[in-house]
């Protein structure tokens, strides 16, 4: 537009001089003559007043010129005073929020599953979980993990927590799956080592009942009483011996939260393998595994924390999109916060636009309000042209009349 408005003022300039030099072959000239004349000069006044906003003309400081680079800070005032006037103020904020539904509008976007931002919020959330975990020290994070599960085992003492679970579970039944599979483990290990338990006899057995034979009889009696009464504890959940077992349990149960001695040892027990080196480099193992896990989770688009992260946000879209009353308190919330900020921070913002446009550089801000409105000011200078060549004509007219 810059090139147009001065090519149109060239192209004047060309036209004064044709009709200059035809003047007084015909009547026609001196009108083409008067319309060029003063369309150069409306042309170079509105090309002064254009070019004295951003800069002095030809490199000439006349006074008042440059307007815009001389006044800089006094722009950046006013443009803070006004946004915060016009803007900033609580009541204009709470009533433009007023009429939003900004929890609608939240809702119906989470609630779309194909929107590409939902996608973009899922990955933008999954690789900031990765970011953070990959980012921290990993010796230093799990050392710290570790000693505050340490701090609270500590401080926990588990007996009587251990003998309330027993409790509950041998009242619930639950000790009974535990019970049998224990009964069939023993007889696994006894027809593992039936070969073991009869030297055994074998040794034990005198001279007399080896030179008989008796002691192999007896090694088989001994075995078959011992499956025998495996299978019928097994089978029987009536049988003395299970029975027997279970009062063991209930007595263990019972003096695991009212016995002062045992206590103390399960408590001593648990202090020494809290102090034994070897739980802390099980843990540092586990606590690796599990954040090299979740960092390839978060990474992976179709990993397990992909999953629930989206059923996570499509109800709470739904549950925005659906329900009036959360909707009221959301928006309710919003614009108590927007009024808030516009309260508590309404000055430092304004402050902030201030100060980064004195710290602009004269080029910089003449260059951005240039490019903003200088396609406008151009226009103004071929207006002026136009303008100003009819204006030429029109007294040339009221010459010729008069």
């Amino acid at each position: 537009m810059r090139r147009a408005a001065t090519g149109l003022l060239v192209a004047m300039a060309a036209l004064f001089a044709l009709a200059r030099s035809q003047q007084g072959t015909h009547p026609l000239w001196d009108w083409v003559l008067a319309f060029s004349e003063a369309a150069m000069v409306g042309g170079l006044a509105d090309w002064f007043a254009v070019t004295a906003l951003f800069r002095h003309p030809l490199g000439v400081p006349i006074p008042h010129t440059a307007i815009i680079p001389e006044n800089k800070d006094r722009i950046a005032d006013s443009m803070a005073r006004f946004l915060q006037s016009n803007f900033l103020i609580p009541v204009v904020v709470a009533r433009r929020m007023r009429a939003m539904n900004l929890a609608q509008a939240a809702g119906d976007f989470l609630a779309s599953p194909g929107r590409e931002g939902v996608s973009r919020i899922r990955g933008g959330a999954g690789e900031l979980v990765a970011e953070m975990l990959d980012s921290l020290d990993p010796e230093r994070l799990g050392g710290q993990v570790k000693a505050g599960l340490l701090h609270q085992l500590e401080r926990l003492e588990i007996s009587p927590l251990l003998g309330q679970m027993l409790t509950a579970a041998i009242a619930d039944k639950r000790h009974l799956p535990l019970l049998e599979s224990l009964i069939r483990w023993a007889g696994l290990t006894l027809e593992d080592n039936e070969e073991m338990v009869r030297q055994i006899i074998h040794q034990q057995a005198n001279s007399v009942v080896r030179w008989t034979g008796l002691d192999e009889r007896l090694a088989n009696s001994v075995l078959d009483g011992l499956y025998r009464l495996l299978a019928a504890v097994l089978v029987d959940p009536e049988h003395p011996l299970r029975r027997k077992v279970e009062e063991g349990l209930e007595q263990l149960a019972h003096d695991l939260q009212h016995d002062a001695d045992l206590r103390a040892k399960v408590e001593g027990m648990k202090q020494d393998l809290l102090a034994n080196p070897a739980l802390g480099t099980w843990w540092t193992g586990v606590w690796e595994r599990l954040r090299l896990s979740l960092i390839s989770s978060a990474r992976d688009p179709k990993g397990g924390l992909s999953g629930p992260f989206s059923s996570m946000l499509g109800e709470l879209g739904q549950a925005l999109r659906e329900d009036p009353a959360l909707q009221r308190q959301v928006n309710r919330f919003a614009r108590r916060t927007a009024v808030g900020v516009a309260t508590r921070y309404g000055g430092q913002i304004v402050q902030l636009v201030s100060e980064t446009v004195k710290r602009w550089d004269v080029r910089t801000v003449t260059d951005r309000i240039e490019n903003a409105v200088g396609r406008d000011l151009q226009f103004i200078r071929v207006n002026g042209t136009l303008v100003g060549g009819l204006v030429g004509v029109a007294i040339h007219l009221l010459n010729t009349v008069l």
